[in-house]
């Protein structure tokens, strides 16, 4: 488990493979949900309902994900 610290100082446990999905956002502020596979489309999918993740449509209509803490 880890502590991450969003942008409104709450603090929030994470589990390890959410922890490494998250990793993949220190090369890109944001990731295409076609990037990712089927497991991490999950993970991604649970850290948006924690509000850890913002998903949008992006102008080409694509899904993307990007982060909302530090």
């Amino acid at each position: 488990m880890k502590i991450i610290e969003l942008l409104n100082a709450v603090k929030l446990m994470i589990n390890n493979e959410e922890a490494d999905l998250l990793k993949k956002f220190d090369h890109s502020d944001t990731i295409l949900k076609s990037k990712l596979d089927e497991r991490e489309k999950l993970i991604a999918t649970r850290l948006v309902e924690k509000n850890v993740l913002r998903r949008k449509k992006n102008a080409t209509g694509k899904i993307e994900y990007t982060k909302k803490f530090q």
